[in-house]
């Protein structure tokens, strides 16, 4: 008897997991319509970092329809959404809300046509070119699942809809405005992001580090200006700066050990102003990218250094210097994701979608700063996960190369948004059920 029991109890198990898959399958299919409605407003309405006010207000609607206790204004625009469901974990869900000031050419029927100004002045086009409008439409279906679920789950569940996390600056402010204080502290934290270098409804996590630590470094090249049939009378600083630009590669190339990854990229140079007169200076504008805070601070320092060698070895007097200024409010730390939550969710994903659509993959340069919640606490368990947005038929005619894809940012990005958002919100429900879930 004893053994015809627990040979039911196991058939059950096995049963059981397949038949729950599907149910939470059909659910999400049968929101798909309404969901896709909704992206399509986010991505035809963009808005730019810390502006998000329509965006924030369609999130907060969603919110509150679905019976969560919703909070606005939260670190500016921020929005935060609790649903207490008797003790046990309390679980962070991220999703980011702001666009890039990019002219949109995908082609779309509904794309955008906004035009904005950036916090910084600059007017441009504005385009969900990173994807945040497949990230909020998954949270908003996340958020109706998980509603939906209570009696599967217990604990407490902190939804937030994050602003300006395309300049490094939402998850600090949502954090110096009291996120951890005023509201439930999160045990757990979990967010995705779409990809562009994944075939559509696949899944990636990386072990460890995930993306990198990002720092804006500005070099102000100050020379001695003059006369361009003169040059013995000057110190050219365009000169100086394509000098100083060169050495810099050597940063990467000979200083750091070579199994250790670095980026430092000059991605502006800007100087003069007519053909025939030396400027009194050049500007540089650097991003550099790294994963440890040991090899940030190497290479931090030896911009520095290479800096002022290269303006001892011109001659520019001790008064005019270069300037190197790193744009410490502009830091984004490296996002690491832990090992515990990592691992269980993973093999989550695996049994839930089958291993053809979880893949590990490496660490990217790219930043995020959802990194700031678990610095802020590092007894959060933290993970950040990739869902692949390419449409397979693209993926297929390109066999994967990334030279022949549009990439993040691309005025291009056209993700294949249906199976971005039913595969990120399956993935989030699932992932949030094995922390939150009655085991």
């Amino acid at each position: 008897m004893r053994l015809k029991l627990l040979a039911a109890l196991l058939l059950a198990g096995v049963t059981a997991a397949p038949a729950m898959a599907q149910d939470l399958r059909s659910a999400i299919h049968g929101d798909m319509a309404d969901l896709m409605a909704l992206y399509r407003d986010l991505h035809a309405h963009p808005e730019l970092s810390m502006q998000e006010t329509r965006s924030a207000a369609r999130m907060a609607e969603e919110a509150r329809r679905a019976g969560f206790t919703v909070t606005t204004g939260v670190g500016r625009t921020g929005v935060v959404a609790v649903m207490e469901n008797g003790p046990g974990p309390i679980l962070l869900l991220r999703a980011d809300m702001d666009a890039l000031p990019v002219e949109e050419q995908t082609g779309l029927p509904f794309a955008s046509h906004v035009r904005g100004t950036s916090l910084a002045g600059v007017e441009s086009g504005v385009m969900h070119a990173c994807g945040h409008d497949t990230h909020m439409t998954a949270w908003v279906g996340t958020a109706r699942r998980m509603a939906a679920m209570r009696s599967q789950w217990s604990g407490t569940l902190v939804m937030i809809a994050q602003p300006g996390e395309e300049i490094g600056a939402g998850a600090k402010a949502m954090l110096d405005d009291g996120l951890f204080t005023r509201f439930p502290h999160p045990t757990h934290a979990l967010a995705f992001h779409d990809s562009a270098s994944l075939p559509a409804g696949t899944i990636g996590y990386s072990v460890g580090p995930a993306l990198a630590n990002v720092d804006s470094v500005d070099i102000d090249v100050r020379g001695v200006g003059g006369h361009g049939a003169y040059p013995h009378t000057t110190r050219d600083p365009i000169v100086l700066a394509s000098r100083i630009v060169t050495t810099l590669q050597t940063l990467v190339s000979r200083e750091l050990n070579p199994l250790d990854s670095a980026v430092v990229t000059v991605g502006s140079f800007h100087a003069g102003t007519k053909h025939n007169i030396i400027s009194d200076d050049a500007r540089l504008q650097l991003t550099v990218r790294s994963f440890t805070p040991a090899i940030r601070r190497q290479l931090l320092d030896g911009i520095q250094r290479i800096t002022r060698g290269e303006a001892i070895a011109a001659g520019v007097p001790e008064d005019r210097m270069p300037v190197v200024t790193i744009r410490e409010a502009e830091f984004t730390p490296a996002t690491v994701n832990t090992d515990r939550l990592t691992e269980s969710t993973a093999a989550l994903f695996r049994s839930h979608f089958g291993e053809a659509r979880v893949t590990r993959t490496p660490p990217v340069m790219g930043g995020e700063d959802f990194s700031r919640y678990n610095l802020a606490d590092p007894r959060i368990e933290s993970l950040i996960f990739w869902v692949g947005g390419v449409p397979q038929a693209r993926w297929d005619a390109t066999h994967g190369d990334p030279a022949r894809l549009p990439s993040l940012h691309s005025p291009f990005w056209a993700p294949d948004a249906e199976a971005v958002i039913s595969t990120a919100t399956e993935a989030m429900v699932v992932a949030a059920m094995g922390v939150l879930g009655r085991h």
